[in-house]
């Protein structure tokens, strides 16, 4: 089916090796792959190591408080929800036709506690109180690139007031050579945040190709062998830079303030077939 939303023409696509899976297409870009059947399965990549995440931030099975920014299917919440039940999630989705369509036709668990608010990112991110989130997830893109206002040094301070001491920020970027985008939004982190890694394809980090990167930070130490092993043997396998690596590789790019802040790159034509 092919739906106007706010963010242009929403396609589902069945999944043919799965009986109710389908995969949501907002002008011809995959936002969310969904599994009604099974909310614990991960199909996109750059998901699979936010779920990692999610799984490695809080003992197995511990009710979270996550916040995400950006909603697409809702799979990450679903995702919470399956394997941290009574989990309490708050998901902020701009693109109000966008959550109509998805409740519709890829209905949450009524028993979840899921609350979506359908407006801008970081205006919802003000109404979250202080100290509220045991984990605050970044995925939010238009047209393909993630906002300008989205990436800089006063948005991650909004961050930092709403995720708790000891609590995790963890954002999806998408980027391609020379990756830019990318060392500047490292940089920016890395002003709020005292300790980052960044899970990311071979290919995308040595700027061969377009590819999106997972971006994880704390004010403790991060869990990055078992990150490092699990995003290892994934079925595309990525790896995990941290410390010295990942800030050589940042090669000294500065933070990013609001008033020089720009969307990330626009994907290469063709990216997505």
């Amino acid at each position: 089916m092919v739906e106007t939303v706010d963010g242009g023409l929403a396609e589902l696509i069945p999944d043919p090796d799965r009986p109710r899976a389908w995969t949501l297409l907002v002008d011809g870009a995959p936002q969310s792959h969904v599994d009604l059947d099974d909310p614990r399965y991960l199909d996109f990549s750059y998901q699979r190591r936010l779920g990692h995440v999610i799984d490695l931030v809080a003992p197995l099975g511990k009710p979270l408080q996550v916040v995400h920014l950006g909603g697409g299917g809702f799979t990450l919440a679903r995702y919470v929800a399956g394997t941290r039940p009574r989990s309490s999630q708050q998901i902020v989705e701009r693109d109000a036709a966008l959550v109509q369509l998805v409740r519709r036709e890829l209905p949450l668990d009524p028993t979840a506690r899921i609350r979506v608010r359908s407006t801008d990112a970081r205006e919802g991110l003000l109404k979250i109180p202080d100290g509220w989130a045991d984990l605050l997830i970044a995925d939010v893109f238009s047209a393909a690139r993630t906002p300008a206002h989205l990436t800089s040094v006063e948005f991650l301070e909004e961050v930092r007031r709403v995720v708790r001491p000891g609590g995790h920020y963890a954002a999806n970027l998408a980027d391609g050579p020379p990756l830019a985008h990318l060392r500047g939004q490292i940089a920016t982190v890395a002003a709020v945040f005292g300790e980052l890694a960044l899970a990311i394809d071979p290919a995308v980090l040595r700027g061969k190709r377009f590819g999106n990167a997972v971006l994880v930070a704390s004010d403790t130490e991060l869990p990055v062998a078992e990150l490092t092993r699990r995003i290892a043997s994934d079925p595309h396998p990525g790896r995990v830079e941290h410390g010295r690596a990942l800030a050589d590789f940042t090669g000294g790019a500065t933070p990013v303030r609001d008033a020089a802040a720009v969307a990330s790159p626009a994907p290469p034509p063709g990216v997505f077939r």
